[in-house]
């Protein structure tokens, strides 16, 4: 059982009619807040040494840059169950903790400031992706979580490979998803391991285009998925359209324990 106690009122979130229209940007937002020092400092420490011009540098060398700003985002921001989505990247920075979607924030900083434009695709997930990590609170876990996958402007891209490019959606940051499921398992969501480190080992798929082998994990997530919301310009209007998974009393509650709170715990 999953809970509706949480969940902002008065709140339909479904499909969005022309998904898949939206640009995307470099600009920073209030989230992405990418020219704050913070995250100034952040870049200088990840030392991405590409040419990030698209006129001088092909998209095999841009993904390897990408590539190198998930690992050191990893290593470096803790994961914590925190439950604000809409926490600026240089606040995340600072604190050194993040939640798998606070940290996709910080990747899409990155790539905007060493201009690359990013857009999110909107996802309602089922609440009960997320049992495992809560095994005796199921009945606490929203029932839906707005989720804000990534996507990288990348021209240059072979349509073979890419059917959705020149968009590379975060999953392929690390191979085809057909490649990537044919590695150790899918995704359990449960244990130390996140979405966000999930994504350089196994395929993290919300279309059900894959399929891992039988013995291991679930690589096709689409069954979890509630709604498309379709594409938008930023994850900053995409949660001002359907808001955050949580209501704000809920968030200003929780925040303090479950923003500390490391993921696996």
């Amino acid at each position: 059982m999953t809970s509706s106690l949480l969940m902002p009122l008065c709140r339909v979130r479904a499909g969005t009619p022309g998904a898949g229209t939206a640009e995307g940007s470099t600009a920073p937002t209030r989230i992405l807040d990418w020219q704050h020092p913070h995250v100034a400092s952040l870049l200088r420490q990840i030392d991405m040494t590409v040419d990030w011009e698209e006129d001088a540098t092909g998209p095999a060398q841009r993904i390897a840059a990408l590539r190198q700003a998930h690992r050191w985002i990893t290593a470096a921001v803790q994961p914590v169950y925190s439950v604000q989505d809409e926490m600026p990247v240089s606040v995340v920075v600072r604190r050194g903790r993040g939640s798998c979607s606070q940290r996709l924030a910080v990747l899409e900083s990155v790539a905007r400031a060493s201009g690359v434009a990013t857009r999110v695709r909107g996802l309602l997930v089922d609440g009960t992706f997320w049992y495992p990590r809560f095994p005796r609170l199921h009945r606490i876990v929203p029932h839906q979580v707005v989720l804000a996958w990534p996507e990288f402007h990348l021209e240059g891209l072979s349509l073979t490979d890419h059917p959705t490019a020149p968009w590379l959606t975060v999953s392929e940051l690390y191979g085809g998803l057909d490649e990537l499921s044919e590695g150790q398992g899918g995704f359990t969501n449960a244990g130390a391991e996140t979405l966000f480190e999930a994504l350089s080992r196994t395929a993290i798929d919300w279309d059900g285009a894959t399929v891992c082998p039988a013995a291991g994990a679930a690589c096709d997530l689409s069954a979890y998925v509630l709604a498309d919301l379709g594409h938008f310009d930023s994850r900053d209007e995409l949660f001002a359209r359907h808001g955050q998974t949580l209501c704000g009393m809920a968030r200003l509650l929780a925040e303090p324990v479950l923003g500390r709170r490391s993921a696996g715990v």
